[in-house]
């Protein structure tokens, strides 16, 4: 990689791991950092997933009381689910030939965009609601297992907007604290971006020389940027990551069309 390269994944790398700490959205940077600095798409989206696991995994440890108050039922079924759709859904991303990803990149990416997009109002309403239900039938828990081995393989394939997608599943069966949600929440991602880097790797599909510069961006940003990213109306983060989302979107709509 040139100079000029390693810089920009650099800094990308940096934007993308404080966005992910304040408010996500992080992949809508890294991702194309890397089509542009011509990695081919596959493996330029499996090393945007390993850039960017470390700051989740640093995420989840912050929410360790709250998953103390998850039934253990659910925590079980909903982690082993994450990792069989994780896994699934790496799988399926390999198996993927380059020119098709290339093609469904513009349709990921607005999906992606418009997830992210409605998050806000969706997590807004959620945190209106208090009182965390104790108890989950069988049928609670099938119904949450099923929901999450489709999101978890979508997470496994490209993953922009899993996250507003769990917090909707959890809420729609019955959970209803926003604070255990969001704890329950990060640790899956974690384990459907952990279970699809460890495939991504032992398949040979990360690009190392990038993956490793954008890994210590990301690691900077979610540690140092997102200080400074606090200070700044989180409205204002959203409208920015929301109008890259879309551009990107255009562009890769115009690119490959």
């Amino acid at each position: 990689m040139s100079l000029p390269t390693i810089l920009l994944l650099f800094l990308v790398a940096i934007v993308g791991g404080t966005l992910n700490a304040v408010a996500g959205g992080g992949s809508f940077f890294t991702f194309p950092a890397l089509i542009f600095a011509n990695v081919q798409s596959v493996v330029a989206n499996a090393t945007s997933t390993v850039a960017l696991w470390p700051g989740s995994v640093a995420s989840a440890g912050a929410y360790r009381n709250e998953l103390k108050m998850i039934d253990r039922r659910l925590l079980i079924v909903l982690v082993v689910t994450s990792l069989i759709g994780g896994v699934l859904g790496a799988f399926l991303l390999l198996l993927t030939p380059p020119s098709i990803f290339t093609t469904l990149i513009p349709y990921l990416l607005l999906i992606a965009t418009l997830l992210f997009t409605f998050s806000g109002p969706v997590t807004k309403r959620l945190r209106l609601r208090r009182i965390e239900k104790t108890t989950l039938s069988v049928r609670q828990l099938v119904g949450m297992s099923v929901a999450q081995l489709v999101i978890a393989v979508y997470g496994g394939y490209f993953g922009g907007g899993i996250g507003i997608l769990m917090l909707a599943t959890l809420a729609l069966m019955g959970l209803e604290n926003i604070h255990v949600m969001n704890g329950l929440k990060t640790v899956l991602a974690s384990c459907i971006n952990g279970v699809a880097v460890i495939t991504f790797i032992v398949a040979g599909a990360i690009y190392w020389p990038a993956a490793i510069v954008m890994v210590v961006g990301a690691i900077i940003g979610g540690y140092g940027g997102a200080y400074f990213a606090r200070k700044i109306d989180q409205r204002w983060i959203r409208y920015f990551v929301i109008a890259v989302g879309f551009v990107m979107t255009l562009y890769f709509f115009i690119k490959t069309h």
